[in-house]
């Protein structure tokens, strides 16, 4: 549903409202989340830490001395594990091409995303420009005709890419990957 605003001072602002649009896959989206973000999270631990204390601690007399009880066994198995695990999470987003892996697919499969990161490099791109312009107009100078041209060739460049391209041609993924490379 499209609603608009007007204001006092006559800016229209346009809100979007998909809530009561699929409303039963935004449910098993949400219902998704919370499973496997933080159900799935401690049930898994919690079966990790009673399957291996009741199957393999118990039975070996060995490590019933250094954990006699359930109890022991899961405040001394927290303590070494999630300081190990925070490493393992920091190396994986920080150290390793783990992540960057992640998100060049997150780019592949979603075209909204591409589209969103395309459309500001491209504004990025004009501002800059623009601005470059305008200080020249407010310092009292006249942009050389090179300078026009090549604005001139930006906006057609634009122009024509934003034209051609479509969510289905994959278009903005091929900008990404041009346009990313370090020159």
């Amino acid at each position: 549903m499209l609603r608009i605003n007007y204001s006092e001072i006559d800016i229209i602002r346009i809100e979007l409202f998909y809530m009561g649009k699929n409303l039963g896959f935004r449910g098993w989206y949400y219902f998704r989340q919370g499973w496997s973000l933080y159900f799935a999270f401690i049930f898994a631990a919690i079966n990790t830490l009673t399957v291996t204390y009741f199957l393999a601690i118990e039975r070996i007399p060995f490590l019933t001395t250094i954990f006699p009880s359930f109890i022991h066994y899961v405040v001394i198995t927290s303590s070494v594990a999630i300081p190990i695990l925070t490493l393992v999470g920091y190396a994986h987003w920080k150290k390793t091409s783990a992540r960057k892996a992640e998100i060049d697919i997150t780019y592949e499969v979603d075209p909204y995303k591409a589209r969103t990161l395309v459309n500001t490099e491209m504004l990025l791109k004009m501002n800059f420009n623009l601005t470059l312009m305008i200080t020249k107009i407010l310092n009292d100078q006249k942009p050389s005709k090179e300078e026009l041209l090549e604005l001139q060739k930006s906006q057609d460049k634009i122009s024509k890419f934003v034209t051609d391209r479509s969510f289905t041609n994959k278009k903005d993924l091929k900008y990404i990957k041009t346009e990313s490379e370090e020159k």
